[in-house]
């Protein structure tokens, strides 16, 4: 089955259940609430609020289909979508699915010349993008309108594009008769792209399923949880969670910003029983009560039943810290890719909770192995690289079989990351396996470094890369950002890695800022640009 009958069933059988809502915390004065196109009149002291049920959302992701095939649109084209995170995102993902082209999220940090070439290595015929994407697109707009479509969500549509709202709004809001199997083409998702230009990746409708059966599997969502999303909709990791709430036809309440305090209020608020949060959120929560800034004890949070993460290795000291204040949470860890359509492929589990650190065992419908560099599988407790084989594997890189070939190897997907199996069977990361740190002929796994100065009482976030050195080759350089109000001095961390093994100990200790992208992974070749003079974005010529 194609993932769109997940949405007609939701709509059939709850067609008046709120299905989205969008909060932006920033905007107080305004409560818009659409049911069924009509605009409900503002009330004063709450949020910006818009929200629609199951049959509305439905119906405009027809009535998008719908303007797409009069359009020309036919199975196997490809919708790009550059929008923000807002109400539109998801019934516009749906209309794409349900004409049978093929859906393209793209990144919404990309640069122009970023967007240039990911629309044209996925061969986009259509894009729809928002107002913050307007400079953007008119820089290239000469390049990529040509044989394309531009459409435009929001107020103020630019004269190169045409009206997305006023265009859908006209359409018939009955599902096009376009036959679908789980064996069609269903989206392209991007790479992270923190280690050069991002691969574009095929997924079937199968996979797309399975992550909706995955998710329900791990975190048992029924209709009456409602999940918190706010990391961005065009990553696997967000969307993929949700999927967990269209499968069970729960709310999900999206988030436009990250403060602690907005992220409490919208649990309090909309009565939130789920919350995915990456790691820099879940430290901000901690520290702002840790500081005084927030009182739980004035939000509505006894129905919050999970907090989970992923999209990072998660130290066990922030868990700890996080039980302490919340005892009643589940905790789960989620581990995936891009090429595993996101979370789940490897996960901790609930009842697993002892096990914090790990990122677990094979997920629901997932088997795993860790190999060596001839593809052969260690033995429990040696390092070797993960691979992982399931219904979720992508289908290939588009338009690179190079890589898919390197990646891709009797069904199995090979990940790059290297880990290691404990006695009980479960999986720890160690690291990436092209950020491994060659010292002196020693393998250093910059996340263990990075866990171990975690647990220091000032650190709020590190980052360990490897800088070059005469005598051992590459040393380990340790970028900490200091938590607010706190004071720590390089002695101080050094006297605290004394606790590690010599070889493991950072060689240099520098305080800065540690960048990392909107799904939560450290930027490290923008680190490692700025303190050895590595290009960022490696040159396709070069790939």
């Amino acid at each position: 089955m194609p993932i769109t009958e997940f949405l007609e069933r939701n709509a059939a059988e709850l067609p008046d259940k709120t299905a989205l809502v969008e909060l932006n915390p920033e905007i107080r004065e305004k409560r818009v609430t659409w049911k069924e196109y009509e605009l409900i009149e503002p009330t004063a002291d709450v949020p910006y609020r818009r929200e629609i049920t199951w049959s509305v959302f439905n119906e405009k992701a027809n009535r998008f289909a719908n303007l797409l095939i009069s359009r020309g649109v036919k199975k196997g084209d490809k919708v790009g979508i550059l929008l923000m995170n807002c109400l539109e995102w998801l019934p516009i993902y749906f209309g794409i699915l349900k004409t049978g082209a093929l859906a393209v999220p793209l990144n919404f940090r990309y640069t122009a010349d970023e967007i240039k070439y990911c629309v044209e290595l996925a061969e986009v015929d259509i894009l729809v993008f928002g107002p913050e994407f307007i400079g953007r697109v008119e820089e290239i707009v000469d390049d990529i309108s040509k044989n394309r479509l531009l459409f435009y969500v929001g107020e103020g549509c630019p004269t190169f594009a045409e009206h997305y709202d006023r265009l859908a709004a006209n359409c018939s809001s009955v599902s096009p008769d376009i036959r679908l199997t789980d064996e069609d083409y269903a989206a392209i998702y991007f790479s992270s792209g923190t280690t050069g230009f991002p691969k574009a990746i095929l997924h079937k409708h199968m996979s797309l399923v399975h992550s909706a059966r995955v998710e329900q599997a791990h975190h048992g969502q029924t209709e009456n949880d409602v999940f918190l999303c706010i990391p961005p909709l065009y990553h696997t990791g967000a969307k993929m969670h949700w999927f967990g709430s269209l499968i069970s036809g729960g709310k999900a309440v999206i988030l436009k910003g990250v403060k602690p305090k907005f992220v409490l209020e919208a649990v309090s608020s909309e009565l939130c029983t789920i919350v995915w949060l990456l790691v820099p959120w879940a430290q901000d929560i901690l520290d702002a009560v840790d500081r005084g800034d927030i009182d739980i004890t004035q939000y509505q949070l006894s129905q919050w039943r999970l907090m989970h993460i992923g999209a990072q290795p998660v130290p066990p000291s922030l868990i700890s810290r996080w039980k302490k204040l919340f005892p009643n949470h589940q905790y789960d860890t989620n581990y995936g890719l891009s090429e595993s359509i996101g979370p789940g492929c490897v996960h901790l589990g609930v009842e697993n909770i002892h096990k914090v650190g790990a990122i677990g065992k094979a997920g629901f419908g997932w088997v795993v192995k860790i190999v060596d560099e001839r593809g052969e599988t260690v033995p429990r407790g040696e390092v070797g690289e993960l691979c992982v084989k399931g219904p979720g594997v992508m289908t290939c890189y588009y338009r690179d079989p190079k890589a898919t070939e390197e990646t891709l190897k009797d069904g199995w997907l090979f990940t790059g990351d290297m880990a290691q199996e404990d006695e009980d069977g479960f999986i720890f990361l160690v690291d990436r396996k092209k950020d491994v740190i060659i010292s002196g002929g020693e393998n250093l796994y910059p996340v263990q470094i990075e866990d171990f100065l975690r647990a220091h009482p000032a650190v709020k976030d590190v980052a360990v890369i490897g800088l070059p050195d005469k005598r051992l080759g590459e040393i380990a350089a340790a970028i900490i950002s200091i938590k607010e109000g706190m004071e720590c001095s390089e002695e101080e961390i050094n006297d605290f890695c004394h606790k590690l093994p010599r070889y493991k100990r950072p060689h240099k200790v520098i305080f800065a800022d540690v960048p990392r992208n909107p799904t939560g992974k450290i930027e490290k070749p923008v680190l490692r640009k700025i303190y050895c003079g590595e290009s960022v974005v490696a040159k396709q010529n070069n790939s």
